[in-house]
């Protein structure tokens, strides 16, 4: 059971840079606010509830790659903006 707590923690992970991405939006600042807190305490309740069987050193390598890269995953898919995609596709001035 320790593993499925610290999987789901990973996941949760992933909810609090969106929430603080989220945030930076007009419009949306309480919302980003709320989804970052809520993702934080869940994912850290669900780290602490692994680690009474998993090593530290383990749970929290893994926590934070779940995290890392499900951010980045989710920030690729579905938060790039138009401009960013400019900026990537544009020709180079050299």
């Amino acid at each position: 059971m320790s593993w499925a707590y610290l999987f789901a923690a990973g996941l949760s992970e992933i909810g609090w840079p969106v929430g603080l991405k989220w945030a930076q939006e007009p419009g949306r600042l309480i919302l980003g606010l709320a989804v970052a807190i809520v993702s934080m305490t869940f994912s850290g309740t669900l780290l602490f509830l692994a680690q009474k069987e998993i090593a530290l050193g383990t749970a929290y390598a893994v926590w934070t790659g779940i995290g890392a890269a499900g951010t980045f995953m989710v920030g690729v898919c579905c938060l790039v903006t138009r401009e960013v995609w400019g900026v990537i596709s544009a020709p180079s001035s050299l």
